[in-house]
């Protein structure tokens, strides 16, 4: 009797823990493929758009179903836990509708079938606030396929970045330092300190972001972050690349082809950079291109490609698991990009299927506790050029969600002391 006394006190404590949960992005299946997520500019899988602007969402499905897909949009906090905004409050319109424009695969040995969904539409009208959203696909089973984090803004603040050197001497070589600087255009930003949270994003990683910055102090109406340690990343360095928009010739790193059921790209063989200087290697910080030669619509008519990765061991590596990485599969580490040495070649290798294009892509060490180091194999140097995206969260006192208030872009390109 007593522990019934209590249940609906434990179930309301449960809830409560829930909503104030992290929302993570769902990674798809096998099956799903090239997830292109993006606004009005050509980069991929991190959309940042103007309060008003459209967004994009593209993917494959490989098993040749012509399946049926729904989207559904939620409102989240500067922390990615729910908002508690009601649909009607953040959406003109509905959402949970089927996404109808779709196009086979044509003239490719991978069938395929295209999604494309925009938004707004006629059914999403019109996303009403800023702030995080999150956009989720599912089937017919009403089972979520895979989620993508996306982010609206209203152009209310200035935002000034500007990428230094670490001041810390141990790390003045692999470090970058972000300085930043919030100007208000009208709104006065009530208790910043408060109110007011930075976020940094490294070449459109989420995953990797410095989150939850508060400012050192206000200059009449400007709010100044000068941090060291905080605001620092490692330098990490370019990305490799190949091309293979045509895959029955020679591309850029690929040095063989092969046609089995589907074309098999073999990539030139990659050592290990970390030991070696930095050398400018001009890359676009991660991203990829679905390109094809020879071909008008490159979104159903590109093949897709087995791609072969190779890495020379050295002997600190051996016994590490290494992993292939980049914004191809949104930064992902699981068993699909993970390389297995092989006694035979003394290499260590790995085989992934992608669409045709150009792709940038790095290896990279997860460590037995689990925590990503992207230096221990291409290395750490200040003068990698990097992107660096600010987003700027403001949510006034009594206010019910987190607006965007601004963001700011920097290259490290122009790096200073």
């Amino acid at each position: 009797m007593p522990l019934l006394k209590y249940k609906p006190f434990l179930l309301l404590f449960l809830i409560s823990i829930a909503s104030f949960c992290q929302i993570k992005e769902i990674n798809p299946p096998s099956y799903i493929k090239t997830i292109n997520f993006k606004g009005n500019t050509p980069e991929t899988q991190l959309p940042i758009l103007k309060l008003g602007e459209y967004v994009i969402l593209e993917f494959d499905a490989l098993n040749g179903n012509e399946a049926d897909y729904y989207y559904k949009i939620d409102h989240y906090n500067y922390d990615w836990t729910p908002s508690v905004l009601m649909k009607s409050e953040f959406m003109d319109g509905f959402d949970n509708q089927r996404i109808r424009n779709y196009e086979n695969s044509f003239n490719t040995y991978q069938i395929y079938s295209h999604y494309q969904l925009t938004i707004p539409n006629e059914q999403t009208r019109r996303l009403k606030v800023s702030g995080n959203y999150l956009l989720s696909v599912f089937n017919n089973d009403d089972e979520i396929v895979f989620s993508r984090k996306f982010m609206i803004y209203e152009d209310q603040a200035a935002v000034g970045v500007a990428i230094k050197r670490s001041r810390d001497v141990q790390f003045i070589e692999e470090k970058q330092r972000i300085e930043i600087v919030v100007t208000s255009n009208n709104t006065p930003l009530n208790n910043p300190t408060q109110t007011v949270k930075a976020l940094i994003v490294q070449n459109n990683n989420l995953n990797t972001a410095i989150s939850n910055l508060k400012p050192q102090y206000t200059l009449g109406n400007q709010l100044i972050y000068k941090y060291d340690t905080e605001t620092s990343f490692l330098g990490g360095n370019e990305y490799l690349f190949f091309e293979n928009k045509d895959v029955r010739a020679a591309n850029t790193g690929i040095r063989a082809i092969d046609l089995q059921d589907l074309y098999h790209n073999y990539l030139f063989t990659n050592v290990e950079r970390a030991s070696k200087p930095y050398t400018y290697n001009p890359d676009i910080n991660g991203n990829y291109v679905i390109t094809v030669l020879d071909a008008e619509n490159p979104s159903i008519e590109a093949d897709y490609v087995w791609m072969h990765f190779s890495l020379v061991p050295t002997e600190t590596l051996k016994n590490k698991n290494i992993y292939v990485y980049g914004n191809f599969n949104n930064y992902v580490i699981d068993e699909s990009t993970k390389l297995i040495y092989d006694e035979q070649t003394q290499l260590f290798r790995n085989s992934i299927l992608l669409k045709q294009g150009f792709y940038n892509y790095k290896y990279v060490v997860v460590n037995k506790n689990g925590r990503l180091d992207e230096g221990a194999i291409s290395g750490n140097f200040y003068q990698t050029e990097n992107n660096y995206k600010v987003i700027v969260y403001y949510r006034d006192l009594g206010a019910r969600y987190d607006k965007i208030i601004g963001i700011g872009e920097g290259s490290s390109v122009n790096i200073s002391n």
